[in-house]
């Protein structure tokens, strides 16, 4: 038994896509707001440049070390910009994912069209098997009509 793919729906794509932008909108305004965060908490952060590049390493986790939280209150901000990093993160892997997975019509169609391509395919070699037995029923027939005639 074969399974054919869920029909495209174009409501599924524009609802993924949106999932996308709300998700890069989210992480730009969290990247914006942990800037600002580290530029307020932080003694050490000079400018909000400055914040947005902690805010963007801390989140990412990948941590370069040149600019670096110095306080307890900076630390614990970061904690909650990790967390905040790796949730939205997760959140735009998911949108792509869902685009990426979402079929195009056309490729539906194909697919479709191969699981019938495939059933003929089948439905045609039983039919032929079929023949190939009728065919050696049919010699064995003859032969013996042969044999028959040959004797009498």
């Amino acid at each position: 038994m074969s399974t054919t793919p869920p029909a495209h729906d174009p409501r599924r794509l524009k609802l993924a896509r949106r999932g996308l932008y709300s998700s890069l909108g989210l992480a730009l305004s969290s990247l914006l707001l942990g800037g600002l965060g580290f530029w307020w908490i932080d003694p050490g952060v000079h400018s909000i440049g400055d914040g947005m590049w902690l805010a963007f390493t801390t989140a990412a986790t990948v941590g370069y070390g040149d600019v670096v939280p110095s306080t307890s209150n900076s630390r614990a901000f970061a904690f909650v910009v990790v967390l905040l990093g790796m949730a939205i993160l997760s959140l735009v892997t998911a949108a792509l994912s869902a685009i990426f997975n979402e079929r195009h019509p056309d490729e539906a169609k194909l697919l479709h069209q191969q699981d019938r391509d495939q059933a003929l395919d089948r439905s045609m070699l039983q039919e032929l098997q079929a023949l190939r037995q009728q065919v050696e029923l049919l010699r064995g027939e003859l032969a013996q009509v042969r044999r028959e005639r040959g004797g009498d």
